[in-house]
C-alpha cells in the first residue's frame, strides 16, 4: 500500500531571482565587491616642522610626537612612503621673533616654511603635499586672522587678502594642496581667483569647510605655537568657527565652498560630527 505522505528527494528551492548572498559566497568575491576600503593610501599624516631646533622637540601635549627640523621631516616623509601613506599635512611652528600681531612674517620672502615646502617637494616629488593656510601660527594673539581693534573680533576681508598671499606662495612652492582652515567667509573663492591668476590652476583647495568650535584642538594650538601666543587668555574663536549646535549651517559653509571652487570638503573634529559628514557627503559632489 502506497503512503501519501511519502519523503520527496528533492532539495526546497526558494522562487528567487536575486540572492544577494552570491556575493558574500567567497572570500575572494567579498574582497572584489567591497564598497568602501581603508589602505596607507587613504591616510594624510599631520606634520609639525620647526626651524628652531636641530633635533625633534618633544610635543608635550601630544605624546609620542614630535616637531620636526628639516632634516627628520625629510626622513619621516620616506619612510611614510615606504609605508605606503603618500599624503602629509604640515603645520609650522613660528619663532616668536617673527611673530606680531598681523601676521606679517606669514607673507614674507623670508619665510622658511614656504621654502621649506619647495625643498620636500624636489626631494619627494611624489609625496601630496597639504600645506595650512592660516595665520594662528604668525600672530603673537594666536588668532587665525587680523584682529579689528575696533570691533574686537577677525577682521574677514583683510584676513583673507592675507590668506591669498600666503596660498599662492605655497603653490609657487610646489604645494599640491592649500587648506584653508581660518573659517573666513569667501576665503576659498578668493584663493581660486588668485592661484589661478599666478598660473597655479592645479593647485588644489582642501577647505575645512565645516570647522567646529572645539577643546580637541587644544594639542595643534600647543604644537604650532599659537595656544602659548595667548598667554593666559583663552583663545575663543566662535566668532569664526561652527557653533556645535548648527548642523544647517554646515551645509551652508559645505556648499559654498563646493561653488567657490573647492576641490575637497572637510569637517572637523570628524570623530564627534559623523552626522554632518554623512549629510556633506551626501548634499554635495
Amino acid at each position: 500500500m502506497n503512503c501519501p505522505f511519502a519523503m520527496t528527494t528533492q532539495p526546497f528551492v526558494l522562487d528567487l531571482v536575486r540572492r544577494p548572498r552570491r556575493n558574500r559566497r567567497s572570500a575572494g568575491i567579498r574582497a572584489m565587491v567591497r564598497e568602501t576600503r581603508l589602505s596607507p593610501e587613504d591616510l594624510i599624516q599631520p606634520l609639525f616642522v620647526t626651524a628652531t631646533s636641530a633635533q625633534p622637540e618633544p610635543i608635550d601635549s601630544l605624546p609620542g610626537q614630535f616637531r620636526l627640523p628639516e632634516a627628520a621631516l625629510l626622513r619621516e616623509c620616506e619612510e611614510l612612503l615606504e609605508l605606503g601613506v603618500r599624503a602629509v599635512a604640515l603645520f609650522p611652528q613660528i619663532d616668536p621673533e617673527h611673530k606680531d600681531e598681523s601676521g606679517t612674517y606669514a607673507t614674507v620672502r623670508e619665510n622658511w616654511f614656504h621654502s621649506l615646502i619647495g625643498r620636500l617637494k624636489q626631494a619627494l616629488p611624489e609625496l601630496v603635499v597639504i600645506v595650512d593656510v592660516a595665520l594662528d601660527p604668525y600672530t603673537s594673539h594666536g588668532h587665525d586672522g587680523l584682529v579689528d581693534e575696533n570691533f574686537g573680533d577677525v577682521a574677514n576681508d583683510a584676513t583673507v587678502e592675507v590668506l591669498t598671499d600666503m596660498a599662492v606662495q605655497q603653490a609657487a612652492q610646489g604645494a599640491d594642496f592649500v587648506a584653508p582652515s581660518d573659517m573666513m567667509d569667501g576665503r576659498v573663492s578668493a584663493i581660486r581667483l588668485a592661484l589661478d591668476d599666478a598660473g597655479f590652476t592645479r593647485t588644489g583647495i582642501l577647505a575645512y569647510s565645516a570647522k567646529y568650535a572645539s577643546c580637541l584642538y587644544g594639542p595643534f594650538r600647543d604644537a604650532v605655537g599659537s595656544l602659548q601666543a595667548a598667554g593666559h587668555a583663552h583663545l575663543d574663536k566662535r566668532g569664526y568657527q561652527l557653533d556645535p549646535a548648527n548642523a544647517r549651517e554646515a551645509m551652508t559653509e559645505a556648499r559654498l565652498d563646493e561653488d567657490e571652487g573647492a576641490d575637497v570638503l572637510m569637517v572637523k573634529p570628524a570623530g564627534m560630527y559623523l552626522d554632518i559628514l554623512r549629510d556633506i557627503r551626501l548634499r554635495t559632489d
